[in-house]
């Protein structure tokens, strides 16, 4: 009889290790902020005793935060598909607007209380230098290009630069509210919604309003 090696392999153990340095640097970029937070500090949190093991696994902080984003976008993505297949061509706004916020609160609902990457993103988006990764990743996602274009379809008749306006307020209401949200939860602090969907669904009417209010001219 063969002996089972019990023993994890180089690349298992390679991975593990990856893990921890991501649990560890998306927790204290959360907390903390990008920039405050020294790759010595993750490797510590992360139980590595080569403070190096950041820079070997990663390789810059700015590739750090990508791979923090990219393990997350990457379940989003799937629940963001999955709530395309079911509004198909859609001309109603609401759903277009809840194919972009219901996938981001199912995926914190579904990860548990406590989380830190909404707080990581707001972290990130307010970051000059950092933020084009957190953008560059989300826009360029197939799901979020059909949002995106499901959204436009639905709003031609606001002026472009009343929509590009409004695009920008529903991107700080999403990155911020649900951070919001999650910082309450982590210090067990009073919350205006009881779950993550009711949250979903306040959000997301909050942005309906928004895109449907009316515009002004002063001309």
């Amino acid at each position: 009889m063969n002996k089972v090696d019990d023993n994890p392999s180089r690349a298992e153990r390679a991975h593990a290790t990856r893990e921890l340095i991501l649990t560890a640097a998306e927790r204290l970029f959360a907390e903390h902020g990008v920039l405050a937070v020294s790759n010595r500090q993750v490797s510590e949190a992360a139980g590595q005793g080569n403070n190096t093991a950041v820079g070997y696994h990663f390789g810059t902080k700015a590739d750090l935060v990508r791979a923090i984003a990219r393990k997350h976008l990457a379940q989003i993505e799937e629940r963001r598909q999955q709530v395309l297949a079911q509004i198909g061509d859609s001309t109603d706004v609401r759903d277009w607007l809840s194919c972009l916020v219901r996938p981001v609160t199912d995926h914190l609902a579904e990860v548990g209380s406590p989380t830190w990457f909404a707080r990581f993103g707001a972290q990130v988006m307010t970051d000059p230098t950092l933020r084009p990764i957190i953008v560059d990743e989300t826009q360029s996602s197939p799901s979020m290009v059909r949002v995106l274009a499901g959204l436009e379809t639905c709003l031609r008749h606001l002026p472009d630069d009343v929509r590009a306006e409004r695009f920008d307020m529903s991107r700080q209401l999403l990155v911020h509210m649900i951070a919001e949200r999650e910082r309450a939860l982590a210090e067990n602090t009073p919350t205006p919604r009881a779950s993550w969907h009711d949250a979903a669904t306040g959000l997301v009417d909050a942005l309906v309003g928004m895109w449907l209010a009316p515009v002004t001219n002063d001309s």
